[in-house]
C-alpha cells in the first residue's frame, strides 16, 4: 500500500517518524508531507500559503525518520494536505493517511477542531481511509508504545473494506508494560480544553485556557485513557441527518410574491458548476 503521513504539529515533529516506522514494518510504501509550520487546531482548514496558485513546498529533515523515506514540508493547513495528496500532487494517490502521532489527546468534542483528525477526515471524504494517531503527553516519553498501537491498528486497518470511517487512537505516554490494552471508546461529552473570555478592550480579546473536566463517563476516550488504556474510536467525515424534521417551505411563506420569483422554467431547470471554478473558490 501507498501511505501517506501527516500531522498538524508540523514537518519537524518527533510523531511523524513513528507512523512511518509502523507503516514500513508493516511492509508499505511510505510518503511523508506535512505542515512546514505548526497547524494545531485547524480542524479540516484548506488554507494555505499560495503564490500565483502554487502551495509553497520546503526541504524537510524530520527528527528519527528511518532512511529512505521521502519527506516534504507543505506551507499548508495538513487538511489541505491530505485534499492535495488525494489529487496525486505527492505522487500516486495515497491508499491510506496516517495523521500524527499528536502531541496530547485527540479525545472528547476536541475533535471537531483537531487538524490531526482533519486531515483524515478529508481524506476520507474523497476516498482514502485513514487513522489519526494522538499521544497524551506534549513531550513525550514512550513513542514505543504508541508505535506498538499504531503497528496493531493499521494490521487490521489496511485489510478493512472502506465505509467512510476513520479511527481516532489516543495512546497513554506510558511504557507498554503499563498500558492495560487498546478499547474501543466513545468520544466524551466534553471537550479537552475549556475557554474563559475577557473582553480587554476594543482592540483585544483576552483568552485563558484550562483543562476541562465532567462527569465520569466509563465508556468514553476521556475516561479510559485517564485509566491506562489506549483507545479507539470510529468516526465519520460529514453526512447529512436523515432522520431530521425539515421541510419543504413554498415562496409564499418565504415571503415572495409571485411576480419576483424566476421564470418556472428556470427555477426548475439544472444548475452547471464548472468544478475548476468551484475548485479554484476553495
Amino acid at each position: 500500500m501507498r501511505i501517506l503521513v501527516t500531522n498538524d504539529d508540523g514537518i519537524a515533529s518527533a510523531g511523524l517518524a513513528v507512523l512511518a516506522q509502523a507503516a514500513l514494518d508493516r511492509g508499505h510504501e511510505v510518503k511523508v508531507a506535512a505542515p512546514a509550520e505548526e497547524y494545531s487546531g485547524a480542524s479540516a482548514s484548506l488554507s494555505g500559503e499560495e503564490i500565483d496558485g502554487k502551495i509553497a513546498l520546503v526541504d524537510a529533515d524530520p527528527p528519527n525518520m528511518p532512511a529512505g523515506v521521502e519527506c516534504v514540508g507543505v506551507k499548508a493547513a495538513p487538511a489541505l494536505i491530505a485534499f492535495l495528496a488525494s489529487y496525486g500532487a505527492f505522487g500516486e494517490v495515497p491508499d491510506m493517511v496516517l495523521s500524527g502521532v499528536n502531541l496530547g489527546a485527540n479525545t472528547g468534542k476536541a475533535t471537531l477542531h483537531s487538524g490531526t483528525v482533519g486531515a483524515v477526515l478529508t481524506a476520507a471524504s474523497h476516498g482514502i481511509p485513514g487513522i489519526a494517531v494522538s499521544i497524551t503527553s506534549g513531550q513525550p516519553q514512550h513513542w514505543d508504545t504508541a508505535l506498538l498501537v499504531t503497528k496493531f491498528a493499521l494490521e487490521r486497518w489496511e485489510s478493512r473494506e472502506f465505509d467512510g470511517r476513520i479511527l481516532n487512537i489516543n495512546v497513554p505516554d506510558v511504557a507498554p508494560d503499563r498500558l492495560r490494552g487498546l478499547k474501543p471508546a466513545d468520544l466524551a461529552s466534553f471537550g479537552a480544553v475549556q475557554a474563559q473570555i475577557h473582553r480587554g478592550d476594543d482592540t483585544h480579546i483576552a483568552v485563558t485556557y484550562s483543562a476541562e473536566t465532567g462527569r465520569e463517563e466509563p465508556d468514553s476516550d476521556h475516561y479510559l485513557l485517564t485509566h491506562g488504556w489506549a483507545t479507539a474510536t470510529l468516526l465519520r467525515a460529514p453526512v447529512n441527518d436523515t432522520n431530521g424534521q425539515l421541510r419543504t417551505i413554498d415562496l409564499e411563506e418565504l415571503g415572495i410574491t409571485s411576480s419576483s420569483a424566476p421564470d418556472a422554467a428556470e427555477s426548475q431547470g439544472d444548475i452547471d458548476v464548472d468544478a475548476a471554478t468551484v475548485m479554484r473558490k476553495t
